[in-house]
């Protein structure tokens, strides 16, 4: 229940209204990402809207160097006739002229600047009104208040008044970033289709159609708009998406009067004429991490002038760009769609839950990882999405979900894992960090007092240490059992055992508690091969060890054992207790008397398969058992087993069948091979010589008890 409370309550924060500011970012990154994935998803040469643009080139580039746009108007109507002429369904304009030259009240010598130049638009406004006559032409205004920005009068009576004159507004988001188109404003209590959408409709034929919400159907298409009343933007990324005429080629191109480039270029095309320059009517969009390098990038028509590229990139766009997109997007039905609240919210709550499931079965860097290859998954999926203009979220589900991995990592800290903590500091002065894990992940932790465990146990001794001890100060005694002990305790604890105790110079370990372990035999034999290793390099290596070179035996031995805490009421300790352990002490005392260093029971070489090499050395009783069992030593990994010692092997082999079966002479034969390296082999001989000399009677048993511990 907390963790689907924190899942939904993290789900519901990431759409709320204080998550706006990030919301818009979904649809940044996609653009980006669906541009640097799949490039060019289409010939730029194919797009409906072409850009006539006012650029550097043009303002550079004779007769416009140094000239204010207002007298440009001439030389604009010019090129307007001359796209019309060469095929475009429709031109629209992103600048808005707002004034004429000719209505200029400027003294200039003995009257006025405006009536000196009467009749300088005259073109223009000839250009204009043969254009609306067919409905090819539609002006822009600024709607803002009560003061419109509007073309100056002469244009608006030349292209019929409002009939040819749309808004240019657009939409910004509370980033200050523009993803959406308005689609219609209300004028005089009349819905008023924008420029983009009077141009698109205009280029199909077909009148846009809007319901009480503002919806548009267009040509039968409805348009997609998660905000009422606009149209989410699909900008493809890079700059040659639309193609793009500087303005001063087109002019050079209508005065040679180049009437196929105008054809070849502009037919069947919606043209829209706008600024392009670096410091006026500039936006960032969602298209701000995908932009590119701007300049003119369509084939030139004339060499009067030189293209002005800009030097580098920057995050936007000029606005004719936005209405060129809109266009494209309303002709070829790609406008991106976006789910509504209910939708993103159940999005983000389902990545929420995983996230959150994630953090409280997982320790926390698992579940961060798990969570990264989700959020990458997911984004990979909303790339190919965005591919097929369905923007899927991307912000939201990653709020939502880094919140709940972190809330509910917090709540399994503070609050659910107090037990655990409170476990783990209780076995960490006696348990291995590894094994702690392990034994709290396994969900299977011992009873109070006790519970019955099939496990290994491992007893092991250093050979003579009496001795050594009485050669040594006790300072230099405890150097060298500090030393000793440490390194046989890490190589246990690295293979999952645990050490139950210290013995003076003993070792008693456990394998498969109090973590559940099922190769809790297999780890302890290579924990002895390992540590025997480690012995030999501490003999060769450690200073405390020289002139004591210390040998070791080691008992192993498996079965049924009682595990748990055991003590007195105030204090108590982790133990085993069972006759598996006094057994693993006997089999570690055997090692004495035949000359080996490590003894396993024959239920403990059961259990470890064929990952090792082991050999029978006999069959024995010990003191305070009745029953005889067969004891194996360890040789070596199976991997790792030498062929010298194969020969060993199967003549000691040969010969403890020779002996069971009483044929002594054959035995010692057998055991005289290997005796004079093989110190078991030796004992065998011998026994076998004198079994040979003075053969016993029928009651006579192979097994050997042994008297010592």
């Amino acid at each position: 229940m907390v963790v689907a409370a924190i899942a939904l309550v993290c789900a519901a924060a990431s759409v709320s209204p204080a998550a706006r500011p990030i919301r818009g970012l979904s649809l940044d990154i996609l653009t980006a990402l669906r541009w640097e994935i799949f490039g060019h998803r289409q010939d730029p040469a194919a797009s409906p809207a072409v850009v006539v643009a006012m650029d550097e080139e043009s303002l550079r580039t004779p007769p416009f160097k140094g000239a204010p746009m207002l007298t440009w108007t001439g030389e604009i109507g010019r090129v307007l006739s001359a796209t019309l002429e060469g095929g475009a369904k429709v031109a629209g304009f992103d600048i808005v002229i707002p004034a004429s030259i000719e209505q200029s009240n400027i003294p200039f010598g003995d009257g006025m600047l405006g009536d000196k130049v009467r009749g300088f638009d005259r073109d223009f406004l000839r250009a204009l009104a043969g254009a609306a006559v067919n409905n090819k032409v539609v002006l822009g205004e600024i709607l803002g208040g009560n003061q419109p920005v509007r073309p100056s009068q002469g244009q608006r009576v030349a292209v019929r008044q409002q009939q040819n004159i749309r808004p240019l507004n657009v939409h910004i988001d509370s980033d200050d970033v523009l993803r959406r188109l308005p689609l219609s404003f209300t004028v005089n209590g009349t819905r008023v289709p924008t420029m983009a959408v009077e141009l698109a409709a205009r280029a199909l034929g077909a009148a846009p159609e809007f319901d009480e919400r503002g919806r548009l159907t267009l040509g039968g298409y409805p348009v997609p708009g998660r905000v009422p009343n606009t149209m989410t933007l699909n900008f493809e990324g890079g700059a040659e998406d639309i193609p793009t005429f500087s303005f001063a080629d087109l002019r050079a191109c209508a005065v040679k009067n180049d009437k196929d480039y105008f054809r070849r270029w502009f037919a069947g095309k919606v043209v829209i004429f706008g600024s392009v320059l670096d410091i006026e009517d500039r936006r960032q969009t969602s298209k701000r991490f995908a932009t590119g390098i701007e300049g003119t990038r369509a084939p030139r028509c004339a060499a009067e002038s030189t293209p002005v590229m800009a030097g580098f990139r920057t995050s936007t766009i000029a606005g004719v760009y936005i209405h060129a997109t809109a266009v494209n997007n309303l002709i070829s039905r790609n406008a991106v769609v976006e789910p509504g609240p209910a939708v993103r919210f159940l999005i983000a709550a389902v990545f929420a839950v995983l996230a959150a499931v994630a953090a409280w079965l997982l320790r926390p860097l698992s579940a961060a990882l798990a969570w990264l290859a989700v959020i990458l998954a997911s984004i990979a999926g909303a790339t190919i999405a965005f591919n097929h203009a369905l923007a899927l979220p991307i912000a939201e589900p990653f709020l939502a979900s880094l919140f709940a991995l972190a809330a509910t990592i917090g709540f399994r800290s503070v609050i659910a894992d107090k037990d655990r903590r409170l476990l783990q500091k209780s076995f960490a002065l006696y348990l291995a960090p590894h094994v702690i894990n392990r034994m709290l992940s396994s969900n299977k932790l011992p009873e109070l007092g006790g519970e019955t465990r099939n496990v290994t146990v491992f007893f092991s001794d250093i050979e003579g240490f009496s001795l050594i001890a009485e050669k040594m100060s006790p300072n230099s005694l405890m150097e060298l059992m500090n030393e000793y002990l440490s390194a046989m305790t890490d190589v246990i604890e690295r293979h999952g055992g645990y050490v139950d105790k210290y013995i003076g110079d003993s070792v008693v370990a456990v394998f498969g508690a109090p973590a559940d372990d099922p190769d809790h035999a297999a780890n302890a034999a290579r924990a002895a091969l390992d540590c025997c290793a480690q012995l030999t390099e501490l003999n060769a290596s450690s200073p405390l060890f020289q002139g004591y070179r210390l040998a070791q035996r080691i008992g192993i031995n498996s079965g049924e054992a009682l595990v748990g805490n055991f003590g007195s009421r105030r204090r108590f300790n982790y133990s085993v207790m069972s006759d598996a352990v006094n057994l693993a002490s006997r089999l570690e005392g055997a090692n004495k008397f035949y000359g080996t260093t490590v003894i396993a029971s024959e239920t403990t070489v059961a259990l470890t398969g064929d990952a090792f090499t082991w050999r029978e050395l006999d069959a024995i009783r010990v003191k305070g058992r009745i029953q005889a069992l067969k004891i194996y030593e360890l040789l070596a990994r199976a991997a790792d087993l030498t062929p010298e010692r194969k020969p060993l092997i199967d003549n000691y082999a040969e010969g403890l069948a020779h002996w069971r079966a009483r044929a002594f002479d054959r035995a010692a034969v057998s055991f005289g091979r290997s005796a004079d390296v093989d110190r078991p082999a030796a004992l065998f001989r011998d026994r076998a010589r004198q079994l040979a000399e003075a053969p016993p009677g029928d009651e006579w048993d192979p097994i050997r008890t042994l008297q010592e511990k």
